[in-house]
């Protein structure tokens, strides 16, 4: 039995969250696969009930299970999902971005991972005023990144016949912070002779991933650089629908989709919840991989397909181009499980 904490969320989160509950339900019942699901609050509506986005309790409750899943949270992100990142030290911020039937990707055949640092970078929050200027200080360590970069050539391991690991950096403008990064990256990559590795810098990448997609297989960068490719890499693919993220420690992993809480749209039944539950893949992935559990992987694969057969077929919600609601794109998930 697996304990998974789950924060509900705000605007959409809420749906997307039930959406979650009743895929992790089917599995429970249907695919021997058990899982006791609590469900947290965290965010916007979380600090106007209780004063803090991220109460002491939801806290608590996340260290005592074996993952997490948060729905997306409003104006008050920050405060719940960068403090979780440090204070469970999650330096791996995990975001696929894959062709899928019917979406309109720039390529069938994109198949990539993008490998972020997920703890240092202009994301510490270290700002301050100076006279009248305002100051960022930009953090980067070299333990961080050859943290980072081992984790990247591990996952280019495990995955297709690329096995390429591109380092994505502007070492040629910021020659101490990225020159360090990229030279992290570069030492690490003479531990894995059989994979394939390369240097690009930001602005070049960002052009590359609407020019040849189809060409990069797993891309490891700083944080800031990370959050901003992989918003690009999720609409090169067809949008922010159909990507999930892994938030990812050496002792916890916390799994969410990549787009916000959308409250233009809450309440109306027509939210598209397959990012957040192929971000229950990835935990079925990872919760397989850290237990020797195949039966996750098995079920996670098969939750995949299940999602992949649906859009496929043309069952789809509102925002990729098909009819139907939250709840009946989930129940098409549910009975095909």
């Amino acid at each position: 039995m697996y304990k998974i904490s789950l924060i509900t969320g705000d605007g959409i989160g809420p749906e997307l969250s039930d959406s979650a509950v009743s895929v992790l339900e089917t599995i429970h019942d249907k695919l021997d696969l058990k899982f006791d699901i609590t469900k947290l609050s965290a965010g916007d509506k979380a600090l106007a009930e209780t004063g803090k986005a991220l109460p002491d309790e939801t806290v608590e409750t996340i260290k005592s299970s074996d993952a997490c899943m948060k729905a997306p949270v409003g104006e008050s992100a920050a405060d719940v999902i960068v403090v979780l990142r440090r204070m469970l030290d999650l330096y791996a911020n995990i975001r696929p971005a894959k062709s899928y039937p019917h979406m309109p990707a720039l390529r069938d055949d994109i198949d990539m991972v993008i490998v972020r640092e997920n703890t240092e970078d202009l994301y510490t929050g270290k700002e301050f005023s100076l006279g009248d200027s305002s100051v960022a200080l930009r953090i980067i360590s070299e333990q961080a990144s050859k943290r980072i970069a081992k984790y990247a050539f591990e996952a280019a391991k495990m995955r297709n016949d690329k096995k390429k690991v591109t380092c994505v950096h502007k070492s040629n403008v910021m020659r101490v912070t990225d020159g360090m990064f990229a030279k992290a990256c570069t030492e690490v990559s003479k531990e894995y002779p059989d994979i394939s590795f390369e240097q690009m810098y930001v602005d070049a990448c960002a052009m590359n991933l609407i020019r040849q997609p189809q060409e990069f297989d797993v891309v490891v960068t700083t944080n800031l650089f990370g959050d901003i490719l992989s918003d690009e890499s999720s609409q090169v693919v067809g949008g922010l629908g159909m990507a999930p993220a892994a938030n990812i420690g050496d002792n916890f992993a916390l799994f969410e989709p990549v787009h916000g809480a959308a409250f233009d749209i809450a309440g109306k039944n027509i939210a598209n919840p397959s990012s957040f539950l192929l971000s229950i893949k990835m935990m079925l992935d990872w919760l397989g991989t850290k237990n020797n559990d195949s039966k996750c992987i098995e079920v996670g694969a098969k939750l995949e397909s299940t999602i992949f057969d649906l859009v496929k077929s043309g069952v789809k919600t509102k925002d990729i181009g098909g009819e139907k609601s939250t709840t009946e794109f989930t129940s098409k998930i549910t009975d095909n499980l």
